[in-house]
């Protein structure tokens, strides 16, 4: 009988080693992670309420009663609105202010930590202050727009105009992290770049940018654009402290129906149908980035 080829069981030992380092990390990713979405999943195929003793499998009918449900239809759509506005607005106003703090000279510090104390903020306290700014008799913004004549309108509470005030805060709130990420990217361009631009005769600004940073900056920018849509998708402190889905259900978003059914109304079953359809935008989010867009922003 031939001895056991040592490199083979070198090989057998390290997979063996390998395997056991990972197995608390693995257990506790099942237990936290994996174990609690695959019991949302089967939830939504269930008819179960909160505290019921019993629960009936019905198949796809939560997901059918949502398409047919009008409040369902606005929730969503007014989610798809806010990420289409925070999306966009945090991510180009975060590489605007990259690009000023990294020309500048001086007070580099200072301004990375002004714009970054919104991320940094408990998101409720600061909806509480935004509340107390935004108030219709004695806010700071109806009375600097009377300062100059103008009648303010009630902000939170006007249908049609609450949903983009959450967005614009939601804008204030993203945009220093994505500042943060982009001003990293910035450090990471070499200079020899610039100095060949501007010997190719990239002599403006708005040239080097074009040319340069911007193409440089393409895996930074989708990796933003990525965290800003699913951080946009989990929308729900500032709608549930500063309106509560009104007026008129203008502002509920998917994370507040998803809270609403399950919390309020105790139909868990119909809030886990609503939370997989959340997982589902998040996912193709996801995959769009992974299978589309990732493979035209690297450079070899």
């Amino acid at each position: 009988m031939s001895a056991p080829d040592p490199a083979s069981v070198a090989t057998r030992r390290a997979t063996l080693t390998g395997w056991s380092l990972s197995a608390p990390a693995a257990f506790l990713m099942g237990v936290m992670l994996i174990g609690p979405m695959l019991a949302v999943v089967l939830l939504a195929f269930t008819d179960y309420q909160l505290g019921a003793s019993t629960l009936e499998w019905i198949g796809a009918r939560n997901f059918l009663d949502l398409a047919e449900e009008r409040s369902f239809r606005k929730s969503l759509g007014n989610t798809l609105l806010y990420a289409a506005i925070v999306v966009p607005g945090s991510v180009v106003l975060g590489l605007a202010v990259a690009l000023l703090v990294e020309a500048g000279a001086r007070g580099r510090a200072f301004y990375r930590a002004v714009f970054f104390v919104p991320v940094m903020s408990t998101l409720i306290a600061m909806a509480i202050a935004w509340e107390f700014m935004l108030h219709p008799g004695f806010g700071l913004v109806n009375l600097a727009l009377k300062s100059i004549g103008v009648q303010g309108p009630n902000w939170l509470r006007t249908e049609g105009l609450a949903l983009y005030v959450l967005a614009a805060i939601g804008v204030w709130q993203q945009f220093g992290f994505n500042m943060i990420l982009f001003m990293a990217g910035l450090v990471a361009i070499p200079r020899t770049l610039y100095e060949a631009a501007a010997m190719d005769g990239a002599a403006s600004a708005w040239a080097r940018f074009r040319l340069v940073t911007w193409p440089m900056l393409g895996p930074v920018t989708l990796f933003v654009v990525v965290i800003s849509a699913i951080r946009a998708f989990q929308v729900f402190d500032t709608v549930a402290v500063l309106t509560r889905g009104g007026p008129n259900k203008s502002t509920e978003v998917l994370l507040y129906t998803m809270y609403a059914e399950g919390f309020e109304f105790f139909r868990s079953g119909l809030a886990s149908a609503v939370t997989v359809v959340f997982l589902l935008l998040v996912l193709a989010v996801t995959v769009v980035k992974t299978r589309v867009l990732e493979k035209r922003v690297h450079y070899a």
